[in-house]
């Protein structure tokens, strides 16, 4: 509470994100005493993972506390009144450059490994914080170079793998593929003209959610629009809106579209192999 408070006044423009992965951690430790409890976490996660929308997400969460007379659970209660800060549905909309808070490895903490630890003084921070620094900048020096002087290896012959081929880092290229790749499973369930220039289009996909023993797959209904004079689309897992990155539902549509070249605006400077990030120069 202290960091919320702080935050929202130093920093009154800023998103405070809490960490999703150690909140469902404490599922069992909260409700593990409750009468139906693995319904009630099945619920709970399927709310929170399954919901595209703040409306799915609200229609679901206010079923299973009803359906499980969980009203006066004072940690789901906390939750929900926060439920802005770490519920996917209320911040997929806001770009967070692939930092995501189920990812432990992409946290501050994986930056200073191997310099620092619990005993390292403010002192010796400050000439470890310049050493991991200079470290990061070589790392990046030098994939720059295997960016410029190499290629990754095409998948396909596809126009679309192409041009993210010729202008992104080899990391960015990676997980294009991966995207790539993953839309070749997929059937397009639902199609429907949603006016003369716009389309909308129903994905449907078996996604797997938690860890270890807690992990479920979910059946999700992912939804693309189209728009036939921009070739612009919209997906509401909202992979482009939050992590940069066109998602493979995105891309099954444009494929069955025969669009060989998306609009530039999915094709973000950040990630390109010409661009030199600011804190080389330090």
């Amino acid at each position: 509470m202290a960091m919320k408070n702080a935050i929202e006044d130093i920093f009154p423009n800023t998103r405070h994100r809490w960490c999703i992965w150690h909140i469902m951690k404490k599922i069992p430790e909260k409700l593990n005493g409750c009468n139906a409890y693995e319904n009630i976490s099945w619920c709970m996660r399927r709310a929170v993972y399954a919901s595209l929308t703040i409306k799915q997400f609200e229609d679901a969460w206010d079923m299973f506390i009803k359906k499980y007379e969980l009203q006066s659970n004072t940690w789901l209660e906390g939750l929900y009144l926060e439920r802005k800060r770490w519920v996917p549905a209320y911040l997929n909309d806001v770009f967070w450059a692939g930092m995501s808070s189920i990812q432990r490895s992409e946290n501050i903490n994986a930056y200073f490994d191997g310099y620092v630890h619990s005993k390292t003084t403010l002192k010796q921070f400050v000439g470890q914080y310049e050493n991991a620094l200079e470290n990061k900048v070589e790392s990046e020096n030098q994939a720059d170079v295997k960016s410029w002087n190499t290629f990754i290896p095409l998948m396909t012959e596809d126009e679309l793998e192409k041009q993210f081929q010729s202008v992104y880092t080899h990391a960015k290229v990676k997980e294009f593929q991966k995207q790539f790749f993953d839309k070749i499973h997929y059937i397009c369930d639902k199609s429907a003209k949603v006016d003369g220039i716009v389309s909308e289009h129903e994905i449907n996909e078996w996604v797997t959610y938690g860890e270890g023993e807690e992990k479920k797959r979910i059946q999700v209904a992912f939804t693309v629009d189209f728009n036939a004079e921009t070739n612009e689309t919209h997906c509401n897992c909202r992979l482009f809106e939050s992590r940069g990155m066109v998602c493979k539902h995105q891309l099954f549509v444009w494929h069955q579209k025969g669009i060989k070249r998306v609009p530039d605006k999915y094709v973000l400077r950040r990630w390109c192999k010409n661009v030199k990030m600011v804190h080389t120069k330090v």
